[in-house]
């Protein structure tokens, strides 16, 4: 499995850098996302070790960050864009990708069915049901190590007083209040529907409402100590009392959460 992997990580790094280009725009967006690849697939193997999973466990763990976003480059390279709304759902297009690598088949079947599940899942509303734990693992390692990077890459976009000056790949909307039905999403503590969008300021709710989603304590903790979820409650906009009210339930949420420790089930 070391020597598959070792070819894996190869492959991607040539394949990453094969979308290079003299365009700055889409250099830039290429680059973004082979810096998030080398994040994402780091804090999956970190996340698998702090949780004490065993070395093939990490393995799989690791192949899953490698290749969660490996859908992006053919997206943006097609479509100029990282909104799956206005082109693929970028990892379907990933599995795709997958379905073209003769090495994937290296893998023994379960293992393979494991990364497909879990990169199939990692951008999902929820990860669908499951009764296998392998499975069901690797989908919750994913989703937290893509959402714990994709803070540190939008916090420059997210926490400011305005959304000007992020390039043309982020894209953000210019209005910084809140609306209505997503401050009473807020408040709930609810998942929203990302398609019902309209302002910058909703999209900031999205990302503390991510917190809900995270499934290890480890990853709420990284978030938690890197200043990200006080960096946005500090820039939302209206300061009113169901804001205050949302505030202190997630605020409330995570005191309890990071004192918890993680276990797993295999």
């Amino acid at each position: 499995m070391k020597g598959l992997l070792r070819e894996m990580h190869s492959w991607m790094a040539d394949y990453m850098k094969s979308f290079y280009t003299e365009e700055d725009d889409v250099q830039n967006a290429i680059r973004l996302k082979e810096l998030h690849t080398g994040y994402v697939t780091a804090h999956c193997r970190e996340l698998a070790a702090c949780l004490g999973l065993d070395e093939h466990q990490r393995q799989l763990a690791e192949m899953v960050g490698l290749f969660h976003d490996v859908g992006r480059f053919r997206q943006y390279t097609i479509y100029k864009t990282f909104n799956d709304s206005r082109s693929e759902d970028h990892a379907e297009l990933a599995l795709k990708v997958l379905d073209e690598l003769p090495f994937m088949k290296k893998l023994p079947p379960e293992d393979e069915a494991v990364v497909r599940f879990a990169i199939g899942s990692h951008n999902k509303k929820a990860i669908p049901p499951t009764k296998d734990r392998q499975m069901l693992l690797m989908a919750k390692i994913i989703r937290d190590a893509d959402k714990l990077d994709i803070y540190r890459v939008l916090r420059p976009y997210l926490t400011g007083d305005t959304s000007e000056g992020a390039p043309n790949f982020i894209e953000v909307q210019s209005r910084q209040e809140v609306s209505p039905d997503f401050l009473e999403i807020f408040v709930a503590g609810k998942q929203a529907d990302y398609h019902q969008i309209r302002t910058h300021g909703d999209r900031k709710l999205v990302r503390l409402l991510w917190i809900y989603d995270i499934n290890f304590s480890w990853t709420l903790r990284r978030i938690v100590e890197a200043g990200y979820v006080d960096d946005i409650i500090a820039s939302l906009e209206p300061k009113n009392e169901r804001m205050q009210m949302g505030i202190d339930r997630l605020q409330g949420y995570i005191k309890r959460k990071c004192a918890e420790e993680d276990c797993i089930e295999i």
